[in-house]
């Protein structure tokens, strides 16, 4: 069971994160695809997984990130680049909040504990690419 420290800053994190998810996957997908189509959709379907993520609907997670999978390998990307990717917007998601909000003790740190509560509900997916 999550602490209200935590579920207060999951809530914060669905109202500010997803710009800050989205940018970080298109800059990641384009790295590795150039300027395919694909790169759009591969970013979209990858922020509909952290916003099942970090709003708790881990059903909605597990069906979106099988989506995501099925499109990587389309795409030949791999597991490798999903968790690379996700460990990016881990950190820069820290990032974020070690900068905005180092001067409220208690605002960063339920940040941090929701961060926490993130990286415990990452798994790998349930197929392979």
């Amino acid at each position: 069971m999550m602490n209200g420290a935590a579920a207060d800053g999951l809530s914060g994190l669905l109202e500010w994160s997803e710009p800050i998810i989205y940018d970080r996957l298109l800059m990641a997908y384009r790295a590795r695809l150039g300027e395919q189509a694909a790169v759009w959709k591969l970013a979209r379907l990858h922020c509909r997984v952290w916003r099942a993520l970090i709003s708790g609907d881990m059903v909605q997670f597990e069906t979106s990130r099988d989506d995501l999978v099925a499109a990587l390998a389309e795409n030949r990307l791999n597991l490798d680049n999903l968790a690379a990717d996700d460990a990016g917007i881990m950190v820069e998601l820290l990032e974020v909040v070690m900068a905005r909000y180092h001067n409220s003790m208690r605002t960063a740190k339920s940040y941090h504990l929701a961060l926490i509560e993130l990286a415990a509900r990452l798994r790998p997916p349930r197929r392979a690419a």
